[in-house]
């Protein structure tokens, strides 16, 4: 599974998005339902079938950067004898990224209902390191609804279209599909508890990788019986209580029958809903959880589990060769990081881990006492845990890319660990050596997939039998020892052959789902830890808090199961229109939702209900009389006609069918009870046609208060002048008072809300049952003014439109600052204003707003413009949703004047000083590059003041261009690059007829995976060469231009390298002759090399090819 959010275009930038290309073009969002179900798909692959059939597809795509279509589809390919294409956006389907899915090539000619289910992957090559290729893999059920599948931010426009990344060569780019076709079971009728006795943990978005951690540690008993001795009370809450969450999780792990939400645990972690659709790194959670835990278990009776489980100890020593001198220091640790890169299994991990390094040369260590001594440095274990976990590093930072890369190599673990092996190598001389660390494997935690993300899930055996189970989110499965280990090991796997005979070379693929931690238990330790843990160890109000909930949920279960022999009944009374209209609503007369409602069996008959109501509101069954509801065309919702007697006989199942003309299981009646003068009960009127039954509330303009005053029947031939003095009694007004009449129509999508002639008769007014007419006194024409909302029509206006908006500073999104009532027609003015009104700002103009992403809940990448939107509604739209949230922040200019500005941000390098400053340059679009210099000048402080500045272009550790100052500045792109300037040197500026000028680059090797890789680092630079001018001649200006020692410099080695391939130079070899050919690349791809180590510091200032960030850090709040 990869990360699925539920928004599609405003989302992070390393945030994955897997849909199918048409949803999201048409609906803009993937209901969150689909994510489980993507996600739980995976596991079909447990079924115990034949291998399935699989194949690799291999596309490469000409004239890639002239493609003038929106989307293009490969040709067709065969697997599993069906027929599949790839299909890509290459400019990005709505996103800044390449979006590219596998799709059903013949989807509209299969017959109803078909159904495929495949695992694949989608990659786009690099053609010059295919190490960098940039794969993404999941799974899906095809089916007409969804034919195709993939990911629409598969990979950055900026990236995939820049030559020297390597996607994109001679204007060609390689896209590779591999599929693998599995028999299509049915994944919801499969019973986890009944096949396995354990159950799954829910999927809430990306939380695959917590799913698999706290399943193993469930799975370590002493750990679970530890968890559930924490104090704890009744009165706490789940959500706000990490003990009480995991107490409740673990709970239900282990007696519920279906799988189990993790929502008050990652609730109790203080994780919003974007936190928790961020996939973090599992061996963080695993280390945030444990201290939480440990630090919520002092001073209780399981005080120390967690460092008795999982703490070990190693000695870090430094020991001098020559001098009897010795420093040694203790740590603890709760799990261990052990390299894969390099290393063929666990033992070649430790081996490397407890490797000696010997400080010698320039290397030397400096003893107290001894000065500089040849010494040897290394690590040895003092003593490990009984539960012993171990990170394995498949994920690694690549220097070249700067960015994450994921390690697929093989690499084997035994089910039998022993790490006194070679007479204790691993131990230090203070180990307890009657400590037999011989480990069994517990558990396994797997990854699938790719740096960007992907699916996790653990293989476990509980009780450390032979039996191992698959744990992969809702699903848990029996599983083969090969499954889980073997299998995980990564490396290559062999495709089956399609062809025997025709190709006899093997077609190998990396295996994207290997191991990436491992849980050894101590032997001597394991009776201890895998305990037995019951019921006697769950605190007993915790046992009746699940129980109650278990029972709730059943409940609700049974209520499901019988919803279809069952009709709820919605009754309105007076008193609920007398309860909410003000306050809950304004509009119409009631909300059902808040009404006393009924279950009732369909078969019974309405008056036997009708006793059931005399019950509850003591209302004798001869005073009631029930009205059903209407909606009207114009969307309200009226009480339309009082019931029969002949309907009242009838059951309630066939009264609802008739009532409701849309499937609904849903009967909403209003209660009609009528009151003597003793405020008693009395038999309601009869009605005939000519009887209206109205509605009235009341308004008052001083209080901006509206009420539900009560109800009356009219006769339709009457006028509304017969009932003044019976409203005005109804309002506590004098019998004489002046009031206006207004008739509330509709509300959606306007207010219409008209007088009501006073002379006119009710039928002429259109009067009809179940009609709301509002009233008011008359106004007095002078205090007309004062009033924000004179009349009934003005008031429910400002209803119908006000919106309560939460405004948040933009450098602060997860905090409210301030609220403010304002009305979705107010316009981009208004709303600014307000809000400089709030800030005490004189200038409106120097606010800046930015929407809210409701998905994310996060701003939007992009600020709202100046006058940019018409009213506010527009401001908080966000697909079909409303938010309420706005982002402010405070300009030093006004808006209009920016949008009229470039922003660039120009790291300033000094000639003399050893520092660079980045400067922020503003300036109009249609400026030059001439500008920005003569702007930094007034900034900057030159070596001499005739300096000229010059502007370029670095990425990377290379020189890709020098600005000409008369380019204009409007399509420079500083977020991708860095943009540097600098003082031209004096040499630069008298070059000679026959002189040069290079490219001076930094740079390491490395010789992974049996690869040489150049790694440029620190800062490029350009130097004139002359002709005939000797290396040797050369490294004397370069060592004084850097300021290097002696010492140092003497270390360093120079090669001229072309596209990537050093060729090291001699002290004599005339460099100017190296540098002579016209036709390559760029100029970039011929430099002069300096091969060193990189230990400079880092600059302060980071640079933006930094500001990739992956995972943003767990943090768990309380």
């Amino acid at each position: 599974m990869t990360v699925m959010t539920p928004a599609p275009i405003d989302q992070q930038e390393d945030e994955e998005m897997l849909v199918p290309h048409s949803d999201l073009a048409e609906n803009n969002h993937q209901p969150m339902d689909v994510v489980a179900q993507t996600e739980t798909a995976s596991t079909v692959e447990n079924q115990p079938v034949e291998d399935p059939p699989s194949s690799r597809f291999t596309w490469r795509i000409d004239n890639f950067s002239r493609l003038n279509t929106k989307k293009l589809y490969s040709e067709l390919f065969v697997v599993g004898g069906f027929k599949w294409r790839v299909l890509i956006f290459p400019k990005g389907n709505n996103v800044d990224h390449l979006s590219m899915y596998l799709d059903v090539a013949d989807s509209s000619s299969l017959p109803y209902g078909w159904s495929r289910y495949a695992q694949f992957s989608l990659a786009v090559v690099n053609q010059m390191h295919h190490k960098y290729s940039v794969r993404k893999d999941t799974q899906h059920q095809f089916n007409a609804r969804e034919s195709d599948w993939g990911f629409t931010s598969f990979m950055p426009l900026g990236e995939l279209y820049d030559p020297s990344r390597g996607y994109l060569v001679n204007d060609s780019v390689i896209i590779e599909a591999e599929v693998l076709v599995r028999r299509v079971v049915d994944y919801w009728t499969y019973d986890s508890k009944k096949e396995t006795g354990y159950v799954g943990l829910k999927n809430q978005g990306a939380t695959c990788y917590m799913n698999s951690l706290l399943q193993t540690l469930f799975h370590i008993p002493y750990f679970r019986k530890a968890v559930y001795h924490m104090p704890t009370t009744e009165n706490d809450l789940p959500s706000a209580s990490i003990p009480l969450a995991l107490q409740s999780l673990f709970y239900k792990l282990q007696y519920s029958d279906n799988s189990v939400a993790t929502k008050e645990l990652t609730k109790s972690f203080g994780w919003d809903t974007y936190d928790s659709f961020m996939q973090h790194d599992v061996q963080e959670l695993n280390r945030v959880l444990s201290e939480k835990l440990e630090d919520k278990m002092k001073g209780t009776v399981v005080e120390g589990t967690i460092q008795k489980l999982f703490e070990g100890h190693h000695m870090n020593y430094i020991e001098c060769i020559n001098v009897d001198y010795k420093s040694t220091r203790k740590e603890s640790f709760y799990d261990l990081q052990l390299d894969v890169k390099g290393c063929r299994d666990v033992y070649a991990s430790f081996d490397k881990y407890v490797e000696v390094e010997r400080l010698e040369g320039d290397n030397k260590y400096h003893a107290e006492h001894y000065g500089l001594q040849d010494a040897k440095k290394g690590v040895l274990f003092i003593d490990f845990p009984p539960v012993l976990q171990l990170q394995l590093k498949r994920f690694e930072y690549d220097f070249m890319r700067d960015t994450m890369v994921k390690i697929n190599d093989r690499y084997e673990f035994p089910l039998e660990l022993d790490l006194d092996r070679d007479n204790g190598k691993y131990l230090s001389p203070d180990a307890d050596r009657s400590v037999r660390n011989l480990y069994t494997l517990h558990s396994v935690l797997v990854h699938s997939g790719g740096v960007h993300g992907g699916h996790y899930y653990a293989f476990i055996r509980p009780t450390l039998s032979d039996q191992w189970y698959k744990f992969d989110d809702e699903r848990v499965t029996k599983e083969d020892v090969k499954r889980a280990l073997e299998e995980q090991y990564g490396g290559e796997e062999e495709l089956p052959q399609t062809n025997p005979g025709f190709n006899n070379t093997p077609f190998k693929f990396t295996k994207y789902s290997n191991a990436y931690m491992l849980v050894y238990i101590r032997d001597s330790d394991k009776d201890k830890i895998i305990c037995n843990v019951d019921e006697k160890d769950i605190a007993e109000h915790l046992r009746e808090r699940l129980k109650k909930e278990q029972e709730e949920k059943e409940h609700k279960k049974k209520e499901k199961a019988e919803a279809h022999l069952y009709t709820i009944i919605k009754v309105a009374r007076d008193e609920d229109l007398i309860e909410q209209i003000g306050r809950d609503i304004y509009f119409d007369l009631v909300d059902h939702d808040k009404v006393r409602s009924f279950r009732i069996q369909k078969q019974m008959s309405f008056n036997l209900f009708k006793e059931e109501v005399a019950k509850d509101f003591g209302i004798p069954v001869q005073f009631q009389r029930f009205w059903l509801w209407a909606k009207r065309q114009n969307h309200t919702y009226r009480p339309n006609r009082p019931l029969t007697p002949m309907e009242e006989t009838q059951s309630v199942g066939h009264l609802r069918e008739v009532s409701n003309k849309v499937h609904n299981a849903e009967l909403k009646l209003f209660l009609e009870v009528e009151h003597g003068p003793d405020l008693r009960p009395i038999a309601p009127p009869d009605k005939t046609k000519d009887d209206i039954l109205l509605f009235f509330k009341l308004y008052d303009p001083e209080k901006e208060e509206l009420r539900y005053v009560g109800r009356l029947f009219v006769k339709s031939t009457g006028r509304p002048l017969e009932i003044l003095t019976k409203l005005n009694e109804m309002a506590g007004y004098t019998p004489d008072e002046e009031i206006e009449l207004y008739e509330e129509i509709k509300f959606d999508p306007h207010v219409m809300c008209e007088s009501v002639d006073k002379k006119c008769t009710f039928r002429a007014s259109q009067l009809e049952d179940g009609d709301i007419v509002c009233f008011q006194k008359s106004s007095p024409v002078e205090g007309g003014e004062q009033l924000r909302y004179p009349d009934v029509p003005s008031f429910m206006d400002y209803v119908h439109n006000r919106q309560v908006v939460h405004f948040r500073a933009l450098d602060k999104p997860k905090e409210d600052d301030f609220c403010l009532e304002l009305s979705k027609l107010h316009t981009y003015d208004d709303v600014v204003e307000r809000v400089a009104q709030q800030l005490g700002l004189d200038d409106p103009s120097k606010i800046r707003l930015t929407p809210h992403n409701c998905y994310s809940q996060q701003p939007k990448p992009q600020p709202i413009k100046y006058r940019g939107v018409e009213h506010l509604s527009d401001m908080l739209v966000h697909y079909n949703q409303t938010s309420d949230t706005l982002y402010y922040e405070v300009l030093d200019i006004p808006l209009p004047e920016l949008q009229g500005l470039k922003t660039l941000k120009v790291a300033f390098h000094h000639a003399t000083k050893e520092e660079v400053v980045v400067h922020t340059i503003r300036l109009p679009k249609q400026s030059t590059v001439g500008d920005v210099i003569n702007d930094l000048k007034t900034k900057v402080e030159l070596s001499h003041p005739n300096a000229e500045l010059r502007l370029l272009e670095v990425f990377y550790h290379k020189i890709y261009k020098v600005f000409p100052p008369s380019e204009k500045i409007e399509n420079i792109n500083d977020q991708y690059w860095t943009l540097r300037a600098e003082e031209i040197p004096e040499e630069e500026k008298n070059i000679g007829p026959h002189d040069r000028l290079i490219h001076v680059y930094h740079f390491t090797k490395d010789t992974a995976q049996n690869q040489m890789q150049i790694q440029n680092f620190g800062e490029p630079f350009f130097l004139v060469i002359h002709e005939g001018e000797t290396l040797a001649e050369i490294k004397e200006r370069i060592q004084k231009k850097l300021q290097i020692p002696d010492e140092e410099f003497a270390k360093w080695k120079f090669a001229f390298l072309s596209l990537g391939r050093p060729d090291y130079l001699q002290d004599s070899d005339i460099v100017s002759n190296r540098f002579q050919r016209r036709d390559v690349y760029g100029a970039w791809e011929q430099y002069l090399g300096l091969e060193h180590s990189d230990n400079a510091p880092k600059r302060a200032y980071t640079a933006s090819q930094n500001r990739h960030t992956f995972e943003k850090p767990v943090k768990i709040y309380n």
